[in-house]
């Protein structure tokens, strides 16, 4: 809708035929095929045959392909049509893994799309953001994004950050009145809002007048770099290495093609081995199996209430050594329940009041008018804090609807954390009246009077006192405590900050948050991982201390800081203390920031929570930011790497488990690729230094590249996870994952492959025929490969974690053990892969072969190997024994 700021909030509504109930079903589904789903075009995705056509692109599989064409062109057609089904299938495998990564990257991408809060047959929905069409009523509230361009019908001292579009990182302050003037910019469009802004203060209702690519963001596109997926750390290092071995195995090939010419093998012929041998020996397949198997763990984390929204963040986890977690609802229950309140001068248990009580009823009305919640029958809507407060009234039948019914809102200040403050603004027996809830101690500093039975009288020293040794004893207790005041106005206006002071003294509500049942488990699992966790929150010391002893967070009080006591330390000073304190009470969003630097300046991976607006530069300064689902703002979960749908901690730790389990299986899964294909190069090496002839075909080396990787590479990436990671201390971010313990044991294991083929090979010469010894080392070194999966399911024995609780790694090595036999028993299949049949000696002899590396390494695993995890390496027992 064109120039919408120049209409009447009225007018736009019925121009596009809008009541104040919304829209309803039927006209909703009408527009949405009339203007499709409100989303950015993210430009054309390859097409499953562009995709299959990019697996050519490698400059390996062209000369290949050349090679083909030249055996051909010589007449040997059934090599050339070896080649062209290898490298088709290889291909069709690629194009595979592309898809599968795909998919599971976009799923995850839905799972953490942004949702928008509309009008829809008179009643307040939440729906995904791609949802809104033109005519919802769309509600905006501090901490969430614009999901739409639209025009505001209602507003309560709106703020929107239009960076996005403007550059200009000031908030504007927005309004509800018409604009004049023509071709007026963005910026000076005040009475609208634009999708990709994000509100920062206040909130407001707005109709929807664009969506999708017709909003002022789709014009310019300018989100389209967020649709594009980034590499993770991990896969650019695995690129890099893969180019470094690729590299190395380039000028193996180039030498071992220089030794065949030399021993009098045709140009061809040691040409496409030479090929073969690169293609075979180079782990193409390494950066989309970590793609595959770090979407498909995140798939599973979303199952289990972790959202992971940036795939970085998998890596990160496993090394996450410090939690700085919010109490209330991560390590609490999130459930706020009113307890006790002190009024006119005494505390009464919530089940004692009496609201004939003018004093008494007066603290529950203005507790639940300073208040957005609802309570329902089958639902409740808002803060925990507040519809402890909605609850509250409606045991004694006080409805807050009906309550705000009769003393409507005029005007508002809505809750800041930095303020700690609420007020509300109403008419109440013919007085304009501004109520204010809030933290116990900006209430006191802004009070000068106190309410009582015997009337409105001057706030002494003497009530602070006793007002504050009230709220020592609520929070000894773990309780929470909100404090009100009021104050009168003299006229009908739209109040500022300055007018929350001179407040008069009302009373304190207190409430409990019990911890989670599973919190003081998950806390005690967190420190034997060697993970620190901290409690940060906005309550009382006192209350925060309660609560991080019930869990085991905190030991001793010292181990417990206020916000201020943060302020007088400089960074310096903080980071020598930081390691001695495990509970932050009374912080503001800009202290998270400096508590996370101080543990990153120290060498640690943090995580870090957080909810709100003013949360989002600390989520991303910490190493994982971690937003809530429920609770947490559309901006707090931008920010964040990791979305948890529950607000659990016990989740957290879960989510490190997974982590922890998701990086060792991409490990084991490269650490197979490597072996398998070091195996092979010293197999060629050793034949060519020794002056044996090939023991390999080129078409064997393309057939073993095809059967032995991807599938056993995949399986170990679907490796059940274990509880025994979390016995560990976190990995250490730095450390490569090509460290010299991992390279010393792909070369040993690959070793002993290659020994077991060359010793089948040599038993092939004696027959006397080299096709036979050939056959022999290529059946040996498929099927040791096949059999070599099962070793690199874990760093313990198989035995040790069940041999049958990977059903992955079985269907790998069936699907592969049915080709290989199926090649060596069917003549057909024989003549094109070039193997000879094998007598039934051989046929054992080969078997036997392949499997001794298998139980080599598994007899070690089971005698040597005894930490968690198999935290001993091969050296370390070298050199132990030495």
């Amino acid at each position: 809708m064109k120039e919408a700021y120049k209409k009447s909030a009225q007018e736009v509504m019925e121009s596009l035929k809008v009541t104040s109930e919304g829209l309803n079903n039927e006209e909703v589904e009408k527009r949405r095929k009339e203007q499709g789903f409100n989303e950015l075009n993210e430009g054309k995705k390859k097409n499953t045959i562009q995709v299959f056509g990019e697996q050519f692109k490698d400059l390996l599989v062209l000369i290949l392909l050349g090679a083909a064409v030249i055996s051909m062109f010589l007449g040997n057609e059934e090599s050339a049509l070896v080649i062209f089904s290898v490298v088709i299938l290889n291909a069709i495998l690629g194009t595979a893994q592309h898809i599968k990564a795909e998919k599971s990257l976009s799923s995850l991408k839905a799972l953490s799309a942004p949702i928008a809060r509309v009008l829809r047959n008179g009643e307040k929905v939440e729906i995904p953001s791609r949802e809104v069409v033109v005519g919802d009523i769309l509600y905006l509230e501090a901490g969430d994004y614009v999901s739409a361009d639209g025009r505001i019908i209602e507003n309560f001292s709106l703020q929107v950050n239009e960076s996005s579009l403007t550059g200009e990182s000031e908030s504007v302050v927005k309004t509800e009145e018409v604009i004049d003037g023509d071709n007026v910019s963005i910026g000076d469009m005040k009475n609208m809002v634009f999708a990709g802004s994000f509100v920062t203060y206040g909130r407001a209702a707005a109709v929807v007048t664009n969506i999708g690519m017709d909003t002022e963001i789709g014009k310019v596109a300018s989100l389209l770099e967020n649709t594009k997926q980034k590499k993770t750390p991990l896969q650019i290092s695995l690129d890099d290495f893969g180019k470094k071995l690729a590299s190395i195995i380039l000028i193996i090939s180039a030498l071992i093609f220089i030794l065949n010419m030399y021993r009098g093998y045709e140009v061809i012929d040691s040409f496409m081995f030479a090929v073969a041998l690169a293609v075979a020996a180079i782990p193409e397949a390494l950066s989309s199996i970590v793609t595959i198997v770090l979407a498909l763990g995140t798939q599973k984390m979303a199952k289990e209430n972790a959202i992971i929204r940036k795939l970085q963040a998998v890596e990160s986890l496993g090394s996450v050594s410090v939690i700085c977690s919010d109490k209330t609802g991560t390590l609490t229950q999130n459930k706020m329940t009113a307890k006790k309140i002190y009024i006119d001068e005494k505390i009464m248990d919530i089940e004692n009041l009496d609201l004939s009580n003018t004093m008494e009823k007066k603290l529950v009305l203005m507790s639940l008018l300073c208040s957005d919640a609802i309570s329902g029958e089958d639902k409740e809507i808002g803060d925990p804090t507040e519809i402890a407060l909605t609850n509250l009234g409606r045991k004694y039948n006080l409805r807050e609807i009906d309550v705000r019914e009769m003393y409507p809102r005029i005007c508002e200040i809505p809750f800041d954390s930095d303020r700690k403050l609420m007020s509300t603004v109403h008419k109440i027996e013919n007085q304009i009246t501004m109520i204010t809830k809030g933290a116990l101690d900006v209430i006191l500093e802004r009070a000068v009077k106190i309410c009582t039975s015997d009337g409105v009288r001057e706030l002494t020293y003497k009530d602070k006192e006793e007002i504050k040794k009230v709220n020592e004893n609520f929070s000894k207790k773990g309780l929470r405590v909100l404090a009100f005041a009021y104050r009168n106005l003299n006229e009908n206006k739209e109040i500022t900050l300055k007018d929350e002071e001179d407040l008069i003294f009302v009373g304190l509500i207190s409430m409990i948050d019990p911890p989670r049942e599973e919190s003081q488990k998950a806390v005690a699992e967190c420190i034997s991982a060697g993970i620190k966790p901290i409690m940060i929150t906005g309550d009382h010391k006192i209350t925060a201390s309660a609560i991080a002893k019930q869990i085991g967070i905190l030991k001793n009080e010292d181990e417990a800081m206020e916000g201020y006591e943060l302020d007088r330390l400089s960074d310096e000073e903080l980071k020598e203390k930081v390691d001695k304190v495990s509970v932050y009470a009374r912080v503001s969003p800009e202290h998270k920031i400096r508590i996370v630097r101080a543990w990153q300046e120290k060498g640690n991976v943090v995580a870090m929570t957080g909810d709100g607006v003013n949360d989002a530069p600390a989520l991303k300064q910490a190493d994982i930011g971690i937003s809530m689902g429920i609770t947490g703002t559309e901006v707090a979960k931008d920010a964040a790497s990791m979305v948890l749908t529950d607000d659990n901690f016990a989740t957290i730790v879960k989510a490190i488990s997974n982590g922890r389990n998701i990086y060792n299986n991409i490990k084991n899964s490269i650490k197979f690729l490597l072996s398998g294909n070091t195996a092979g190069i010293m197999a060629v090496l050793y034949a060519a230094l020794a002056s044996l002839p090939n023991p390999f075909a080129a078409v064997h080396l393309l057939f073993i590249n095809l059967l032995t990787d991807s599938l056993p590479a995949i399986a170990l990436g679907l490796e059940p996870h274990k509880s025994s990671v979390m016995e560990g201390k976190p990995r250490n971010i730095n450390k490569s994952i090509l460290s010299k313990d991992f390279v010393y044991e792909i070369v040993v294991e690959g070793f002993l492959i290659a020994a077991c083929t060359m010793i089948a090979f040599k038993l092939g010469l004696q027959s006397g025929n080299t096709n036979i010894a050939s056959t022999m080392a290529f059946a040996t070194l498929c099927m040791a490969r096949l059999f070599h999966g099962f070793n690199c399911r874990s760093r313990e024995s198989i035995f040790k974690i069940g041999i049958f609780s990977n059903k992955y790694a079985w269907i790998a090595f069936g699907i592969g053990t049915l080709f290989l036999n199926s090649v060596l028993l069917f003549e057909p299949l024989r003549g094109i892969i070039q193997v000879e049949k094998l007598t039934v000696n051989q046929y054992a002899a080969f078997y036997v072969l392949a499997f001794i590396p298998f139980t080599v390494i598994q007899l070690y695993k089971f005698f040597f190997v005894k930490t968690s995890e198999g935290r001993v390496h091969y050296n370390e027992v070298i050199n132990a024994n030495n």
